[in-house]
């Protein structure tokens, strides 16, 4: 349970007009004048040649490089720079998976005294569909566009008070951009059971998220393999051996956890062993943090990692994003530092100049990390020449902690 902010109310509307200016980094920040980029970073369309690897966000740079993605201010606009691979639109289907393997504490009584021996996690699972005049931005249980080998996935955890549909901007962009997303609700995060219990705490409910995670990831693998009446669209849809695990706040912090916490979980289980036989092999998060006196490391196989945090975040403050990737003791990690931005609107598209870089930082990170043989756009064109909003860092220690805003720790809605 989170101890060091009050109990997170999820940031809906902040929304201003700044456009973008990205700075990719190995080690000290340069912000580079507006220019043209006249080389993509990656190039789209073009499978790997046999025996080949994709080129590896822990790359060494040449020493002082600096990467800027800009566009000038004639040509193609971001939006179409940014746009989703043309043939590729969303299909959304819901399954619900009940996990009778372990008895959890029910954070919504208050005390969370009641055992349940049974966990019921609604599922939205997004993929991809063919695109026609007719597509709207989701199809409910719309026909899958079928892939030989079947779709990457990300699974996806949803942060306090809300649920995955408050992302269904982000998440889209990661279907068209050819990724099966995987998202349950949690059941006593998500907005209406909050609702519903009229002020219990049911943020407790966040140690048993990890198992959620590993739990509903294994079904819908399970799903893929197996026709199954209850969730018939995902099968022979994705492909096990290339999985991501994301999350905003507290699902940030749960994916965290799953990946890196050290200890065990509410039934006694190391954390470490929870998602063991999952062939995990990125993990990005948004706005997130350790959990109070726990202890996080990277495994025996680290993957890559890709941290994304705002400096003026007031609900998950950027020291305790640094923290838990500074903690993170390996050489392929990444840290999105976003200048400007408040806790939700970069991951719900109101914010749309951190969504775009967002969006384009998260796509390419799991492209490379997942070892890929296509990307999703010929080149990530993110800004204009209006002031900088966002850097990257890749090195051990991150963003420096100087000079932040004045943390208030308060959550809420606006």
């Amino acid at each position: 349970m989170l101890t060091r902010n009050p109990p997170r109310r999820a940031w809906r509307r902040w929304q201003f007009a700044s456009a973008l200016n990205v700075a990719i980094i190995p080690l000290v920040l340069t912000v580079a004048p507006p220019a043209i980029v006249s080389t993509p970073l990656l190039t789209f369309g073009h499978p790997l040649a046999p025996g080949a690897h994709a080129p590896h966000p822990g790359a060494p740079s040449p020493p002082g490089s600096v990467l800027t993605t800009t566009t000038p201010t004639s040509g193609p606009t971001t939006a179409q720079a940014l746009s989703p691979i043309p043939h590729l639109a969303v299909g959304v289907e819901r399954c619900t998976f009940i996990d009778d393997t372990r008895s959890v504490d029910d954070y919504s009584t208050s005390p969370a005294t009641v055992r349940s021996r049974h966990r019921t996690l609604l599922t939205e699972i997004r993929y991809p569909i063919a695109a026609n005049a007719h597509s709207g931005e989701e199809t409910p249980n719309g026909a899958p566009l079928t892939r030989h080998g079947g779709y990457p996935v990300i699974v996806f955890a949803h942060g306090y008070d809300v649920t995955p549909d408050t992302y269904a901007a982000l998440l889209d962009e990661w279907t068209r951009a050819g990724y099966v997303v995987v998202a349950p609700f949690f059941p006593d995060e998500k907005s209406s059971a909050v609702a519903a219990q009229h002020g219990a705490n049911t943020e407790g409910d966040l140690a048993n998220e990890p198992g959620d995670l590993a739990f509903v990831t294994r079904r819908v693998l399970q799903a893929s393999r197996v026709a199954t009446p209850g969730c018939p669209l995902v099968h022979g849809l994705v492909n096990g051996a290339h999985i991501a695990l994301a999350g905003h706040s507290d699902g940030a912090n749960a994916v965290a956890t799953l990946a890196y916490d050290t200890g065990l979980d509410p039934q006694g289980v190391p954390y470490s062993r929870l998602d063991a036989g999952l062939s995990v092999q990125a993990i990005v998060i948004l706005s997130g943090q350790e959990e109070a006196a726990r202890n996080y490391a990277a495994g025996p196989r680290p993957v890559p990692l890709l941290v994304v945090q705002s400096r003026d975040d007031q609900c998950n403050s950027p020291t305790s994003a640094v923290t838990l990737y500074r903690d993170i003791h390996q050489s392929d990690k990444w840290f999105l530092e976003l200048q400007s931005a408040h806790h939700l609107p970069p991951y719900d598209g109101v914010d749309k100049a951190a969504f775009r870089v967002v969006v384009a930082t998260t796509v390419r990170f799991l492209a490379i990390s997942l070892h890929l043989a296509r990307l999703p756009t010929s080149a990530i064109a993110l800004a204009d020449q209006s002031p900088s909003i966002a850097r990257m860092y890749h090195d051990a220690q991150g963003p420096s902690l100087a000079h932040l805003p004045v943390f208030t720790g308060v959550c809420g809605m606006n």
